[in-house]
């Protein structure tokens, strides 16, 4: 569709909008704009409704809540993996909700990793998030290898977004596993995760992806795909709240595997608490939870689910394309050139956009700080990128039409000269 600058237009989209409704639903920040959801979602009334559900029911019922609560607690990673499972593509018992995202990296690649021979090595790129990377080499080291030989990083051509035919040519006869990101946390790149798949499989490389950046923005189709095994944090698009319990996707075709990392919360439920010293497989991806499922940090993803089933995957992925396409027309329109300088990182083609549109300035940081003084929430990644997500459930294209306008004024005002640029702990 063709865009215009007018503050009239993005009004008439929003009065399009057919997902507007579920702005309501969720609490905003008092005198702001919120555009740092694909780090830390908002808090919605539904995920706070199931919340005090919670509570309610550990007050009242105490230890028997493990049995008598709405859904068993015994069962609520199961339950939460199945409402989870048709936002990523996944056939009933291949979710579920439970652990840290990096907890699950680890018991998953400590499951899939098996170096044998030549067949070696792992292999992820020099863009991925941090924490995947470290546990990568941490776990070729538990393994008996040596990370600088062992792990092989795709290079980047740009500094800022992988080039897919580069990762298939680096699926050489030594990679045993590959483990790459849905979506770039810097440029906002959304990687074709059907053909990683169809590449790595005739390869004999069993091939992961960590989806942090895109469950509950991008559909997937994990079981379509044939992929091995998926993790993600619930706390960005999925709006489960601070620090709230991950996922992870287990192919079926993989269940009769023994995790590496494995603990009682794995175990067939029918023979859980006969305690027996054996481990007793589930039998499906709960088979990978470890350990006692953290209620009170995962009660507010049930809300949040049932309301992204309501709006519906495909709904909240249409939007996202467009609002993020609108917004980076307003910043090629208004702002890319002098005096303001704003470039775009992402990639401009839908299909390998994934939520959240990465801005790239030289005084990056700075900017960054005189946004949230003017009331726009963002966030900063070195060296020089400013994230912002405009989260289709709870962002509107009047929103995004003047997060542009504070990027103009910003630098029309001088106000980025009152900034230092020392950074903060969190950024």
């Amino acid at each position: 569709m063709e865009f215009r600058l007018s503050e009239g237009f993005a009004l008439e989209m929003d009065a399009k909008d057919p997902l507007a409704g579920f702005k309501d639903r969720f609490y905003h920040l008092e005198d702001s704009i919120y555009m740092d959801g694909n780090s830390l979602g908002l808090m919605s009334k539904d995920a706070e409704r199931t919340l005090l559900r919670l509570i309610e029911e550990w007050k009242v019922l105490g230890i028997k809540g493990w049995g008598g609560g709405k859904i068993p607690w015994i069962n609520y990673a199961d339950e939460l993996g199945n409402l989870q499972a048709p936002l990523v593509g996944a056939e009933e018992n291949e979710c579920v909700v439970t652990g840290g995202t990096t907890v699950n990296l680890h018991t998953l690649v400590s499951t899939f990793y098996k170096p044998e021979g030549k067949k070696k090595k792992i292999l992820a790129d020099e863009l991925n998030f941090p924490s995947d990377l470290y546990a990568l080499s941490a776990q070729i080291r538990l393994k008996g290898g040596d990370p600088d030989e062992d792990l092989v990083l795709v290079k980047s051509r740009d500094g800022m977004t992988i080039e897919e035919d580069d990762i298939i040519a680096a699926m050489t006869d030594d990679v045993q596993l590959a483990l790459l990101p849905s979506v770039y946390y810097k440029s906002g790149q959304l990687l074709n995760m059907e053909r990683m798949t169809k590449e790595a499989h005739k390869r004999g490389i069993i091939v992961g992806f960590d989806c942090s950046h895109s469950t509950g923005v991008v559909p997937h189709h994990f079981s379509k795909w044939g992929s091995d095994f998926a993790f993600w944090c619930n706390y960005k698009y999925m709006n489960g709240g601070p620090g709230s319990t991950g996922s992870i996707y287990v192919n079926k075709k993989h269940w009769d595997e023994m995790p590496g990392m494995a603990g009682w919360f794995g175990n067939n439920r029918s023979t859980m608490f006969e305690m027996r010293p054996e481990f007793d497989s589930a039998g499906s991806a709960t088979a990978w939870q470890i350990g006692t499922t953290t209620m009170l940090s995962t009660a507010p993803i049930e809300g949040s689910l049932r309301m992204m089933r309501e709006a519906g995957i495909e709904n909240i992925r249409e939007k996202s394309l467009k609002i993020t396409k609108y917004l980076m027309y307003l910043i090629d329109e208004m702002l890319s050139g002098e005096p303001y300088n704003y470039g775009i990182a992402t990639p401009r083609e839908d299909k390998r956009r994934g939520g959240h549109v990465g801005v790239f300035h030289k005084d990056a940081w700075r900017i960054n700080q005189a946004l949230v003084a003017k009331g726009v929430i963002p966030d900063y990644r070195p060296p020089n990128i400013i994230r912002l997500a405009p989260i289709p459930l709870y962002v509107s294209y009047h929103d995004v039409w003047k997060v542009a306008q504070t990027l103009k004024a910003i630098i029309d005002d001088g106000d980025v000269e009152k900034f230092s640029d020392d950074k903060s702990t969190v950024t």
